[in-house]
């Protein structure tokens, strides 16, 4: 089993277990459900570099970025940094994230927000939505073509955008984009976690003009995002280059000031 399906196996025992505490009904209640959405699409279609920096205290491939993190603290530096948008991680068991996280940096900053997580169930859309996400991401590698227009058309349906991610041209050609606003490229393999830019290089030109293109992982250099612009990509999902840094949020502003340079 991969570690992706190992991942999805237990996020469909959770997701069972949520329900019985917090129905979905209850989460269309909550005060921030009928809050007006910030376009996470246009934040990055018109902010310098389009970064979206993340919040991520661990993962699978490491087991230590930053433990400790605060993430309220770190929502308030990468804003005052000049970053589009943020991404939160909310997957506990393989992450260290969690549903709150989502909450606290909505609490601390103005920057639309996406809830990346393994999302399988429209419980999680409605949980995003709950908890001041404006954006879900979907994973093409763990979801069929009906999933992801189902998934994303509810989405759609609630205000909140959808972040599309692929890892080859297979998953592209055979995904759906009618309600998906953003396509982000991993450069990652899912299989050995080696990274390549050329994944995104290469599908770039593949990617509908009427979609926000991103480029996730491996970016960590201003020579990277001035190769990636040239190949039409609009900004970029950058967290461990940031996250393995005593101050985040410092380190993204640096790293803004000195392509703007």
């Amino acid at each position: 089993m991969s570690i992706l399906e190992q991942i999805v196996n237990d996020q469909r025992k959770e997701i069972i277990l949520k329900k019985q505490v917090v129905s979905e009904a209850s989460l269309t209640k909550m005060p921030l459900y009928t809050r007006q959405s910030l376009s996470f699409s246009k934040a990055i279609k018109h902010t310098p570099l389009g970064i979206v920096a993340e919040h991520k205290r661990r993962s699978p491939s490491k087991p230590q970025i930053k433990l400790q993190s605060r993430v309220a603290e770190v929502a308030l530096g990468y804003e005052k940094a000049g970053v589009a948008a943020m991404s939160v991680l909310t997957n506990n068991q393989y992450f260290g994230g969690s549903i709150e996280d989502l909450l606290l940096a909505r609490s601390a900053c103005n920057l639309p927000l996406l809830r990346k997580e393994f999302i399988i169930d429209s419980y999680q859309i409605h949980e995003a939505k709950a908890y001041g996400a404006d954006a879900i991401l979907l994973i093409a590698a763990c979801l069929q073509p009906n999933e992801i227009q189902g998934l994303s058309k509810i989405a759609n349906s609630i205000g909140l955008e959808v972040l599309l991610e692929v890892h080859n041209k297979v998953e592209l050609d055979k995904t759906p984009l009618d309600f998906v606003q953003v396509v982000g490229v991993n450069n990652r393999n899912l299989k050995d976690f080696s990274v390549s830019l050329d994944t995104s290089l290469s599908l770039a030109k593949h990617i509908p003009s009427d979609k926000i293109k991103i480029s996730e992982s491996g970016i960590s250099s201003t020579e990277s995002i001035k190769s990636l612009l040239e190949a039409g990509f609009d900004g970029f999902l950058m967290g461990e280059y940031f996250m393995l840094n005593d101050s985040p949020s410092q380190k993204a502003q640096q790293f803004i000031k000195s392509f703007t340079l």
